[in-house]
């Protein structure tokens, strides 16, 4: 265990944001890895991933369930210096994460066809997606012992094994990628179902490397199968947690669905578009995310200890580095968005979507950066259910507004944009009304 309640805030939260964010920018690299390859094949090929890819909101919203519950707890309990506590918590997210992946691998094999004819503009886009989605559910289900096993090490302030295995898992995955997509050297070209096979196995390489890591190293908490017996008050404790926060990702996802459902009936290609748009928006907001991810143990550990005033000064260091970083990348997407989307896509109307979508949705990143400064605290003390009410006030006022203005006469995509961005500054300035609310009750 790193202690965190001692030394430099700035210096431990830089120190925790670079590896978290080398390990975020390789795990992001499986779907631009997928997207790369795919790109080649056309534009309901890329719709089609695009699609399986919302799906990807709603497993993080899960995995988030558990995963914000285990770094918040276990993280109190080390600034407490409560091993057993933190043991057992362990215990319980190992086996939630068991539980969890076999529900979505069994729900997510059932569900998969339906959803992909809910939301494609067409055949093509149905059966690219269904491919995809056909070895990208297995997948899904062993990402739960995963965030498990990460959001132990990263509470407990270690943080390079998981970026060791993103290296390895993220490497295999490029490998496979070309093979299994388009035949390199096998002749045998699977297509999209090639980029979700190659993915679950860099995905289970992954499992089974941290699983190594626990059981021959990890000496704070372990992986004990006779501690594999649930206890439902520690299962309350995490899920108190954990449910708001999967829910602000469940928001999100049900925000993207929502926009492929209002642009379907313009075809193909804006699908495409937005989908690149969004799969890029979320690379570029990586470094922010992972400030956010390091501020969490870091605050937690301090309040844990009652170090108040260390919990202060962690969002104060930790907005002043999500504003500077969320304000350059606002720049590239305004310097070069043609360039950004045409890595990925070929077609003309894929590029001019996408760069539109980019373009217009980077002036709403500052108060993004802000908003996942501020979710992060609420984590790390424990209560995340305002950072989720503010979630769900965005996404109404996003639905409203983006179903209405669809409808108005003259109505163009960017119109949408601009609502997406209006919002995001209404969500921005929620939040940090509820955490100095929040503050100020359990700083004291």
């Amino acid at each position: 265990m790193k202690d965190l309640t001692q030394g430099s805030i700035a210096r431990h939260l830089v120190e925790l944001s670079s590896f978290l964010a080398v390990s975020m920018l390789l795990q992001t690299l499986y779907f631009l890895v997928d997207l790369y390859f795919v790109s080649g094949l056309g534009g309901p090929a890329i719709a089609g991933v695009g699609l399986a890819g919302n799906l990807m909101m709603v497993i993080l919203a899960l995995t988030q369930m558990l995963g914000v519950g285990t770094t918040s707890l276990i993280a109190q309990a080390a600034g407490r210096r409560d091993r057993d506590d933190a043991q057992a918590i362990f215990e319980q997210s190992c086996l939630l994460s068991l539980l969890a992946g076999g529900l979505v691998l069994g729900g997510g094999m059932l569900l998969r066809m339906p959803y992909c004819r809910w939301l494609s503009a067409d055949d093509a886009t149905v059966q690219a997606a269904s491919q995809y989605m056909l070895w990208l559910i297995p997948s899904f289900a062993l990402q739960f012992m995963l965030v498990s096993m990460g959001s132990a090490l990263r509470a407990t302030g270690v943080v390079k094994p998981g970026m060791f295995v993103q290296a390895l898992t993220v490497g295999l995955n490029a490998v496979l990628a070309p093979v299994l997509i388009a035949g390199w050297g096998t002749g045998r070209p699977m297509g999209t179902a090639g980029a979700g096979l190659a993915t679950f196995i860099a995905v289970a390489a992954g499992v089974l490397a941290l699983t190594v890591y626990f059981v021959g190293t990890e000496k704070f908490v372990q992986v004990r199968l006779a501690g594999l017996r649930v206890h439902f008050g520690v299962w309350k404790r995490l899920l108190s947690i954990g449910l708001p926060a999967g829910g602000e990702f469940i928001m999100l996802a049900v925000y993207t669905v929502l926009v492929y459902w209002i642009i379907r009936e313009r075809g193909a290609a804006a699908q495409a578009g937005f989908g690149i748009g969004v799969r890029l928006m979320q690379s570029l907001f990586l470094p922010v995310m992972a400030v956010s991810f390091g501020a969490s143990p870091l605050a937690g550990q301090n309040f844990g200890a009652r170090r108040f005033d260390r919990v202060r000064e962690t969002f104060r260091v930790a907005v002043f580095m999500a504003t500077a970083i969320m304000l350059a990348m606002t720049v590239i997407c305004h310097l070069s968005p043609d360039a950004l989307v045409r890595f990925f896509a070929h077609e003309a109307a894929v590029i001019a979507h996408g760069a539109e979508y980019l373009r217009i949705i980077s002036w709403g990143f500052v108060a993004y950066g802000l908003t996942a400064a501020s979710s992060s605290m609420f984590q790390a003390i424990g209560n995340t259910w305002p950072s989720l009410a503010s979630s769900a006030l965005r996404v109404t006022v996003f639905a409203v507004a983006g179903v209405w203005v669809s409808r108005v006469h003259g109505f163009e995509l960017r119109h949408l944009w601009y609502a997406a961005v209006s919002v995001g500054f209404l969500q921005c300035a929620v939040s940090y009304a509820l955490l100095q609310r929040e503050f100020g009750r359990k700083l004291r």
